[in-house]
């Protein structure tokens, strides 16, 4: 609906100038359009300036005036998918919206509680309108779980696919989310992970996946060698797909097998660095991981869940006792931190910890 508003008037000329000053001034009514004609820019203010103002003004731009005239309003500009729900949904169930979805390559996950299930083909809807890169929208449909740590989706909005190509840090990932396992909030740990490593490490990553990690420290360093080790077969044609997409072939030591045989097998004695990004199940692997280690030591990434009874401090110990019964011992206390929530009160947590 148009309005009538107090504006400054300029020739076309001076337009630029004079909406750059109102705007620092921070007297413009940014819910109004600026207008032209064939001669002069109308800049909606919010009310008549201060002769303060107007001389500042008038300092600049000698030929302004100031005016009224009538102007559109703006559309109101929608900044989340929530604010395109409005009306939508019962207000009862605002509080249950996600307040974010995982973005992977151009597609979008959200979890949904039972009671915004009805609602679903509406909520993927505002989210494609309000993530302008999103194509697909999916619907968590289950916990991760199994071998292969997979999970149920449901795609609620856009393309029907679940194949993406996700980009990270100056890195590619060709993806299947139904059929690999893939968290984009790791996405800072593992450019960490990757700045840590030195020219001519040897890289031992144990649970791997589509190579997440190793294509990172791989494109990062000149002169380093990753052995990746996945056991899920789909994760590991992708794994091979990403070394090629991102050029680190001959760094990357692509393995298909369990970590802990393959280890036995061929790896025993050679890492100056291992990548345990197995949070539920590391702990079982922390005597191989000190086998794979060279004789003089190396660096442990190491990942676990903690929570209220299960703490940070006491995670510290079980792997401090693990790496003992493997006739090794820690060097000091172990940098630990928080990644990522993964639940209400549980984390994922890593410790680097330095093994001698």
């Amino acid at each position: 609906m148009p309005k009538r508003s107090t504006a400054i008037k300029v020739p076309k000329t001076c337009g630029e100038r004079t909406i750059v000053l109102a705007n620092k001034m921070k007297i413009v009514d940014k819910e109004l359009k600026i207008k032209k004609d064939d001669c002069f820019i109308y800049v909606p203010i919010h009310h008549k300036p201060s002769e303060t103002i107007l001389k500042a003004l008038k300092r600049q731009v000698t030929n302004m005036q100031v005016s009224t005239s009538v102007f559109q309003k703006k559309p109101k500009r929608v900044s989340t998918y929530s604010e395109l729900l409005e009306g939508k949904i019962p207000k009862r169930f605002q509080a249950s919206l996600p307040h974010s979805a995982d973005i992977v390559g151009d597609m979008a996950i959200i979890e949904l509680s039972p009671e915004l299930q009805e609602y679903k083909k509406t909520m993927g809807e505002a989210i494609l309108k309000a993530y302008k890169n999103v194509r697909t929208v999916l619907a968590k449909a289950g916990a991760v779980s199994g071998t292969y740590r997979l999970r149920q989706f449901e795609i609620i909005a856009g393309e029907p696919k679940t194949v993406t190509i996700h980009k990270e840090h100056g890195c590619k990932f060709l993806i299947d989310i139904a059929k690999v396992y893939f968290s984009p909030r790791l996405s800072f740990e593992r450019s960490r992970v990757a700045s840590l490593v030195k020219e001519h490490e040897t890289i031992v990553d144990m649970f791997t996946g589509v190579g997440p990690f190793a294509v990172q420290i791989a494109k990062k360093r000149e002169n380093v060698e990753v052995y990746a080790i996945e056991l899920n077969p789909d994760a590991f044609d992708f794994l091979k797909r990403n070394i090629r997409l991102n050029k680190v072939d001959g760094k990357i030591h692509p393995i298909l097998g369990d970590a802990r045989q393959v280890i036995d097998d061929k790896l025993t004695g050679i890492a100056d660095r291992v990548i345990m990004n197995l949070p539920e199940k590391a702990i079982d692997f922390v005597d191989v991981a000190c086998e794979t280690l060279k004789p003089d030591g190396g660096v442990l990434h190491f990942y676990c869940f903690v929570n209220a009874s299960n703490s940070l401090q006491a995670m510290e110990q079980r792997l401090a006792e693990a790496v003992e019964a493997s006739g090794r011992r820690i060097r000091k206390k172990p940098l630990s931190k928080l990644v990522r929530a993964t639940a209400p009160y549980e984390w994922q947590a890593v410790l680097d910890a330095g093994v001698v």
